[in-house]
């Protein structure tokens, strides 16, 4: 009798069927992260709508001009494909495997993670936030990966879709294949500044989803304290300081950021008369943030000894 053929070897569990042509990076078996730069300053632009201004950020020792492209500047919505991908890296980093720039993925997987829905809008919103994010300009003097660059980046190198067609000739999307930029590339694999994301963060709303990056990424388990005027240009709002005053003091009562909780405190107003208005000037507004109990807990929880 003839010795059988051997049984063909188990396909990963990225893989896709051999007829699709595309060796899958999704789905995403790990948290969402993001690097810590990305989380502390403010990239992206705080709208859901097309942002058509530039954006800048020069304070201390960091600065960050932002240009917008022909259909505007990436969002804080298109950085959920950034957080994605970045994911997608850092589990493979964590894994031991060969990392390059060029990533596939499905877009069902994206959506899933980030919680939309599979309409066929969902599916017009990632073309367009796949073009803002290859078309926004951006230069920055942070470091990455130990090194500098000057001249601008744009987040994604590449981005393309892929379909197929059915016998009726409808079009659909197989996966989506992106190139990660040279910056963030070499942030995620050398520096391995990556944070986890609480879960709750894709229902927030940009606001908040500022807030939290900066708490997340500044705050390492103790309190943090930082004029108003200061924290509005970290989480890059673009309205009046009044407004972002109000907007902090409804977002505090609400309580709605996970895993921190914010506070105003107002200073003592000023006894002389303003030469604008009458009355006596409003005092400074510290902004305070502190992790929530439970976030407390399990940080001394994890640092400590186990039983002898």
């Amino acid at each position: 009798m003839a010795t059988p053929p051997p049984s063909p070897p188990k396909k990963s569990s990225r893989s896709v069927p051999q007829r699709d042509l595309f060796q899958l990076d999704s789905p995403l078996t790990g948290e969402i992260r993001g690097e810590r730069s990305l989380m502390a300053f403010p990239f992206f632009a705080l709208s859901k709508n097309a942002w058509m201004k530039p954006l800048t950020y020069d304070h201390a020792t960091v600065s960050i001009e932002v240009r917008p492209s022909a259909s505007g500047v990436a969002t804080i919505y298109d950085k959920e494909i950034v957080l994605y991908i970045a994911s997608l890296m850092a589990a493979k980093v964590e894994a031991g495997e060969d990392v390059a720039q060029d990533f596939i993925f499905t877009a069902h997987d994206l959506f899933s993670v980030t919680g939309s829905n599979q309409s066929a809008r969902s599916y017009s919103r990632l073309s367009e936030a796949l073009e803002r994010l290859q078309g926004t300009q951006i230069k920055t003097n942070i470091e990455a990966g130990g090194e500098g660059e000057e001249g601008f980046f744009s987040w994604l190198s590449e981005a393309r879709l892929h379909y197929s067609k059915t016998r009726t000739g409808e079009r659909r999307l197989k996966a989506v294949k992106v190139r990660l930029c040279d910056w963030l590339y070499r942030a995620i694999l050398r520096d391995r500044q990556v944070l986890d994301y609480a879960a709750a963060y894709f229902q927030l709303g940009p606001i908040e989803r500022r807030i939290y990056e900066v708490a997340r990424s500044t705050c390492d388990g103790e309190r943090l304290e930082i004029d108003l005027a200061t924290f509005r240009l970290q989480i890059g709002y673009q309205n009046p300081l009044a407004n972002f005053r109000s907007a902090l003091k409804a977002i505090a009562l609400a309580n709605s950021i996970p895993d921190y909780t914010i506070e105003l405190i107002e200073g003592a107003p000023d006894a002389e008369p303003s030469v604008a208005k009458r009355g006596r000037k409003a005092g400074a507004v510290t902004v305070v943030i502190r992790p929530k109990p439970h976030l407390l807990a399990a940080d001394e929880s994890i640092g400590e000894s186990p039983a002898a």
